[in-house]
């Protein structure tokens, strides 16, 4: 009776009504599933066994992730009764991203009202910063797409580049408008959290990430062994790759958090995650204090010396001498947070950690 009346009420108000209320009638039947942890990877290769590994492929062999659950979206999602884990594949780029969470966000089968959330995933890197292998938690998540753009080739002679803020006059121009998605700020004391919890892990260091290391004769971080770090993300639609582009993303990201953030790592999901979440977290379903945002290398941002930027593109096109040392990576360093935060769930239900919590 109670689901006959929401569906004549839902016939008057629209089918849009519709739909939200049968999914409410449905929801209401079972109490929805708690998740503790959502871990958010992006895409995956084949199908999620097949011998080459996406994001996703490690956490479903090494967890136990027995419940498979139909989304309607670019992946099924996958559960861990027991331990109350939930991972996802959003699907590359913003749009899926965006689309993908906030699914899930709106789902009645799960409750992710006190979920941490954690964005694990590979990433290329600039090698002033680190090495492939290496893993950084963000603080900022800056988007690459939403702006003005002129063709270089009809841009005025005096600009850097042909890219610039919506409501601005030229690149850069510090009168810009307050940021609407261009940029966002990851809970500050989560990150040190995370950050300080792993940063003495040892990464892995396969045999095939040396050669690739020694090609970077000009920037010392890209030569080092793999390892933990703080950086910032830039995430954009355009796989984009050279010098000359990796100085744009180091100040459009500089720009954005006025000099408070790093540019360290180009993806294409996490402003399309933070602007669901943002969304999610004004409706109540949940927190955006509980994200975290951890990128590993599997590639540089620009081409090492001698090469061209088309050049070495092209090759990487062909494979990621980085992207099994950033996945083992991110499935290692991503794993400390979430047991962490697991062993002492009555703790962290409730409250954030901090780094006072790091014995």
């Amino acid at each position: 009776m109670i689901k006959r009346s929401l569906l004549v009420w839902s016939w008057r108000l629209g089918w849009g009504a519709a739909l939200l209320l049968s999914s409410l009638s449905v929801g209401a039947a079972e109490a929805p599933l708690p998740v503790k942890v959502v871990i958010v990877t992006m895409f995956e290769i084949g199908t999620d066994d097949d011998a080459a590994a996406g994001e996703f492929q490690l956490w479903k062999q090494r967890r136990n992730l027995s419940q498979v659950f139909p989304s309607g979206a670019h992946h099924d999602l996958h559960y861990d009764p027991q331990s109350g884990i939930l991972a996802m594949v959003t699907g590359i780029g913003t749009a899926n991203s965006a689309a993908s969470v906030m699914m899930l966000g709106m789902d009645p089968r799960f409750d992710v009202s006190k979920a941490y959330w954690l964005v694990a995933g590979i990433a290329g890197f600039d090698p002033e910063d680190a090495s492939i292998g290496s893993a950084a938690w963000a603080s900022f998540a800056v988007d690459g797409d939403l702006g003005h753009e002129i063709d270089p080739r009809e841009m005025p002679a005096d600009w850097p580049f042909g890219y610039f803020a919506r409501e601005t006059s030229r690149p850069f121009d510090p009168d810009k408008p307050a940021p609407t998605g261009e940029m966002f700020a990851l809970n500050p004391e989560l990150t040190e959290w995370a950050f300080q919890l792993t940063k003495d892990i040892v990464l892995p260091d396969l045999p095939s990430l040396q050669a690739t290391r020694d090609l970077y004769t000009e920037h010392p971080n890209a030569r080092k062994p793999p390892f933990v770090l703080k950086g910032d993300n830039l995430a954009a639609l355009t796989f984009w790759h050279g010098a000359i582009l990796n100085d744009w993303a180091n100040q459009w990201v500089d720009y954005w958090t006025e000099g408070k953030g790093e540019f360290v790592s180009s993806a294409m999901e996490e402003t399309g995650t933070l602007q669901s979440l943002t969304y999610l977290d004004n409706a109540g379903r949940a927190d955006i204090d509980r994200v975290m945002v951890l990128r590993t290398a599997s590639n540089y941002t620009m081409q090492p010396p001698g090469v061209t930027a088309a050049e070495n593109l092209l090759k990487e096109n062909e494979g990621y001498a980085g992207l099994d040392a950033a996945l083992e990576s991110a499935y290692i360093v991503g794993s400390k947070v979430i047991d962490t935060l697991l062993g002492d769930w009555d703790t962290y239900q409730t409250r954030l950690p901090t780094t006072a919590d790091i014995k």
